[in-house]
């Protein structure tokens, strides 16, 4: 949601720069799009005009004498916004058509044909908001048509604004004489960024590398039960150490007993039962093999291994004083055959019958043409193979039905090892659906990846719960872009949810959002799925984000409450840019690929920057990560 028309017109001139260096006019739909195109304009130093279309019902009877009216109104309007002057030329040139929003887009459609007529180079139609079916009809018609957000129900262009009152012709008159020069452009930007730092820095709190102070990690958190710690890539030392080093003082001096990661169920188990000193693997690395594959350095990474390492030490520890342990779990949904495997060893050693069952219903997936869970989506998806839905419900119902046969070996290892087994099943009916899905939309696979990692969560907590007197207390890793309440976001109006935003529903002020972010650096990443980690060079955050504020604060990293003070939370809550990277890093396509629009203090209770990072260090290091990615500047010759 956009606070008003002028922060939805910023927000859709970052999307514009493409057209910067172009011969441009930007033209407004008065009176609403006005607003909304003069900061376009100014983002661009584009010259600004103004466009007026207007809606009439006519009577068969009557139609010479409305057209005579209305288009001596028409002709009064434009001659009165532009004080006398002639409209601008647009021959030859590229015309960005501005309104505050389209529903059916009839009125956008006159403007377009009657622009045609003054024989403009490009023809480009821009809004804060529309649905997604007039901006299709609209691209048959145009050159380009960009559009902030396409919210999913769509129900009026005003439910995304916070203010939408009435545009007056004062109002429309003063914009079009204001200067959008560059020069003038960029003055009022730096004015109003360097107004913002200034209101921002005196709540800045220390965090050498990251780290805030324990007092004020406690002021934060509180009594919440589940604190959520992002990362703004998946590839960044100083993210996972900060949040290594934050999540040992919630556990030492907090009492927090879990860590759930945005990792797969089985492969982060397998640490758990190493950190509770049980299982096989004698030491950390052996731990973390069971992350083999793509991008197998998230997990297995120097900073892992030191704080799978300490919390071992620290469940010794804690047990022979009597105190509470803490675990290592996974919420993800990615482990469809694991799992499955996982599964069947379990009723192997409980109840080889059942083991047998599960087997054949399983076997539905051996008649998929690859092991991939995408290929088995895609083909169950199409039509061109089998779905195994019925099976993989039948087995966790099955499952769930004897869980208290199950459980009639006394202690709580039977308890956990049934847990274990049943959140492997669950996985293996979410994969099952999650892979079918994703070949039916973006938004539908998401939401059903972080549903399964919200209720994961909850199952966690539950069985935690039913072994302590006290409330279980989590800490969860996950990207900033899960962890982030998505009602604070872009994607949130497309009708995306993330795990941040369901926690903060089911739990209310029990819970925190702590996001992680930075300006330039290095990163480990990868330059397609399933390709080789390397150490890329991070491009220094782009203009108008939360990063570049962040940036001019002027501190190596700092600790910042979004919602502690009233004003910092509104000058927080303007629409941004923010940068996220996941395994892939694609910097020839920065903005597109890696920033989205958002809230700051609507999608995180805080947020920690570290200004300068450098890349994670796999276990596995290969002649690419270590050489790294050379700068652009480097010399080709001498």
């Amino acid at each position: 949601m956009f606070e008003d028309r002028r922060e939805a017109g910023r927000a859709l001139g970052e999307l514009l720069t493409a057209y910067r260096d172009d011969d441009v006019v930007v033209l407004g739909l008065a009176r609403g799009g006005v607003p909304v195109a003069w900061e376009v304009a100014a983002a661009l130093g584009a010259p600004l005009d103004t466009v007026v279309v207007r809606e009439i019902g006519i009577a068969p009877d009557r139609v010479n004498d409305v057209v005579d009216r209305e288009a001596r109104e028409l002709a009064r309007r434009e001659s009165a916004y532009r004080g006398g002057r002639a409209p601008l030329d647009v021959a030859g040139k590229v015309v960005i058509v501005v309104d505050d929003g389209l529903a059916t887009g009839s009125t956008m459609v006159a403007a377009i044909n009657a622009l045609r007529q003054r024989h403009p180079r490009r023809i480009v139609v821009a809004v804060p908001v529309a649905p997604a079916s007039t901006c299709r009809e609209l691209a048959a018609m145009v050159d380009d048509v960009v559009c902030v957000t396409t919210p999913f129900p769509f129900r009026s262009v005003g439910e995304s604004f916070r203010d939408f009152s009435r545009v007056e012709d004062a109002e429309v008159r003063t914009l079009v004489d204001r200067p959008t020069a560059a020069g003038d452009a960029a003055r009022a930007r730096a004015r109003h960024l360097r107004s913002v730092v200034d209101l921002v820095r005196p709540t800045c709190r220390r965090a050498p590398a990251g780290v805030p102070d324990p007092a004020d990690l406690r002021d934060l958190v509180g009594d919440a039960r589940i604190v959520l710690i992002g990362e703004s890539s998946h590839g960044t030392h100083e993210f996972y150490a900060a949040r290594a080093e934050i999540t040992r003082t919630l556990i030492e001096e907090m009492g927090f007993t879990a860590v759930a990661a945005e990792a797969d169920w089985p492969d982060a188990y397998r640490i758990n039962r190493f950190v509770h000193h049980e299982g096989p693997d004698s030491t950390a690395e052996q731990s973390l093999r069971g992350f083999e594959r793509f991008p197998a350095w998230m997990w297995r990474n120097t900073v892992m291994v030191d704080f799978v390492s300490w919390l071992r030490r620290h469940n010794a520890d804690a047990a022979a004083d009597g105190g509470s342990t803490a675990g290592f779990y996974g919420l993800d949904i990615y482990s469809l055959h694991r799992s499955m495997h996982e599964v069947i060893d379990y009723l192997d050693r409980v109840d080889p019958r059942a083991a047998g069952r599960a087997r054949e219903r399983y076997a539905c997936f051996d008649r998929s043409p690859s092991s991939d869970g995408q290929a088995y989506g895609y083909a169950a998806a199409f039509g061109a193979g089998e779905s195994c839905e019925t099976e993989v419900v039948d087995q966790l119902r099955e499952l769930q039905r004897h869980a208290i046969d199950y459980l009639r070996a006394d202690g709580l290892d039977a308890e956990n090892e049934q847990f274990h087994a049943e959140r492997n099943a669950w996985s293996v009916r979410n994969a099952e659906h999650y892979y079918r899905a994703m070949f039916r939309g973006n938004v539908r696979s998401w939401n059903l990846r972080d549903g399964h990692m919200a209720d994961t969560l909850d199952a966690l907590i539950d069985h935690l719960e039913r072994h302590n007197d006290d409330s279980a207390r989590v800490v969860v890793w996950a990207h900033n872009s899960h962890v982030g309440d998505a009602h604070a976001t872009e994607y949130g109006a497309r009708g995306q949810l993330t795990l941040g935003h369901l926690v903060r529903q089911r739990n209310r002020d029990q819970c925190r959002l702590i996001g992680l972010t930075t300006h330039h650096g290095t990163v480990t990443a990868a330059r397609e799925w399933g390709g080789t980690a390397e150490r890329r060079i991070v491009r220094p955050a782009l203009a108008g984000s939360i990063e570049e504020l962040f940036h001019e604060i002027g501190e190596d990293s700092f600790f910042l409450r979004t919602t502690a003070d009233d004003t910092v939370a509104d000058a927080l809550r303007d629409v941004r840019l923010e940068r996220a990277i996941g395994v892939i890093y694609l910097p020839e396509s920065e903005r597109d690929s890696h920033y989205f629009h958002a809230r700051p203090s609507d999608q995180f209770d805080a947020v920690i920057h570290i200004d300068t990072t450098r890349a994670l260090e796999p276990l596995e290091t290969t002649g690419v990560w270590v050489d790294g990615e050379r700068p652009e500047t480097y010399p080709t010759s001498l």
